[in-house]
């Protein structure tokens, strides 16, 4: 469950907001691990010791990282784990607010924290209480108006899926949540899910009618397999479409863009190389994808706010954060040709690592609204056939 989480924090699609119960703050995975398989080994009898919650928020409830750590605090008072260690990560990977917790129901004492009905009777009553006291929207609103919490997306690949189906899926989405004021910018986040928008070459009849047509990309950013007509998918995404959304985004977006270029920033300063400062910006939950010539210079960088679900151009940010003073700060010839990765304005680094999800654990969702499996796709792939406990 710690490896799930830290790989979403390295991919920037979550940040870890909270360590509860530690002595020491800045640790490595394997330390994280390690605290608390050495409380699980004080019970050895029990095997399901691991609990994993996911508390997920309406797309209406406006919370900030203290909020969300005030509730989750309050949230494992309320099921009875207040004095359990605990990690607290914010995921950003769909449209809704929403956390993952980690923890275990050994205590330090040994003693095995009862979990029979903990979802069914005990997260319920904590639910209700926390809609309350933070006045959040209430879960029989949501599902009084039959509001879907999307799942996480999953990356398009090639002849894995139905190819019109994975483009609608991952076009549909990003443009009903995400603001962006040009094709370019809406590239930059297709291109996390493997996709491209493509209105073809200036001088081609396609160009020239204001066609588009949306592809599936390779792990090197090229189109692959038969391109789908923006008037064939579900949403009927076409130009013409996303030019008015560019209208209404260009200022729905500017009251982000001020906190935005502050974090950017103040990362930037603290940074030696570029690789540093990817790295950085990605446990903010902001994806940054340089353009980078043939002779290996940027010159341009898109911000991607996965948090706010915005992105800006960096010279629009500040002239501090354009490709030029980038490459001027960091010497970007022998740092591109070392190690940096070439992505293209719609390209992101290659596939998530797979995890190993064979921990006896209790999966405890708390939703505003319930969606049919709350256990996230990358755990659910590798889940043992055999009955296991759970709390639905």
């Amino acid at each position: 469950m710690i490896r799930y989480n830290e790989q979403k924090v390295e991919n920037g699609q979550a940040k870890l907001i909270q360590m509860a119960g530690f002595a020491v703050k800045n640790i490595a995975v394997n330390e994280k691990i390690l605290s608390f398989k050495n409380l699980q080994q004080l019970n050895a009898s029990t095997k399901t010791n691991t609990v994993h919650i996911s508390l997920n928020f309406s797309p209406k409830d406006t919370i900030d990282e203290f909020t969300l750590q005030k509730i989750a605090a309050d949230y494992m008072k309320g099921i009875g784990f207040e004095n359990q260690p605990y990690l607290l990560y914010q995921h950003f990977d769909v449209a809704h607010p929403h956390v993952h917790i980690v923890t275990t129901n050994i205590s330090s004492s040994g003693k095995r924290i009862e979990t029979h009905n903990l979802g069914k009777i005990k997260s319920e009553n904590a639910r209700r209480e926390l809609e309350q006291r933070y006045s959040l929207v209430k879960a029989e609103e949501q599902r009084k108006h039959k509001v879907n919490l999307l799942q996480p997306l999953e990356k398009a690949m090639y002849g894995k899926r139905e190819t019109k189906s994975s483009l609608s899926n991952i076009v549909q989405e990003v443009i009903r949540t995400y603001q962006f004021a040009s094709l370019p910018e809406l590239n930059a986040i297709l291109g996390q899910f493997n996709v491209s928008a493509y209105r073809g070459e200036p001088e081609s009849e396609m160009f020239k009618n204001k066609g588009l047509v949306y592809s599936i990309l390779d792990a090197k950013g090229r189109r692959v397999g038969v391109p789908v007509k923006s008037s064939a998918l579900y949403s009927k995404p076409t130009l013409a479409k996303l030019e008015e959304r560019f209208v209404r985004n260009k200022e729905a977006k500017k009251p982000f863009r001020e906190n935005l270029h502050e974090v950017i920033r103040g990362e930037l300063v603290r940074c030696n190389s570029l690789e540093e400062f990817t790295a950085r910006l990605r446990t903010k939950g902001i994806k940054p994808v340089f353009r980078i010539n043939e002779e290996g210079r940027l010159y341009g960088v898109t911000y991607i706010d996965n948090v706010n679900r915005c992105v800006f151009n960096g010279s629009a940010l500040g002239k501090e954060l354009s490709a030029n003073a980038l490459a001027d700060r960091f010497s970007m010839g022998h740092v591109l040709s070392i190690s940096l990765e070439k992505e293209q304005e719609v390209r992101i680094n290659g596939q998530e690592t797979e995890v190993d999800t064979r921990i006896p654990s209790l999966e405890i969702p708390l939703n505003s609204y319930q969606s049919e499996d709350p256990t996230p796709y990358e755990l659910s792939q590798k889940k043992k056939k055999k009955r296991k406990k759970r709390i639905q």
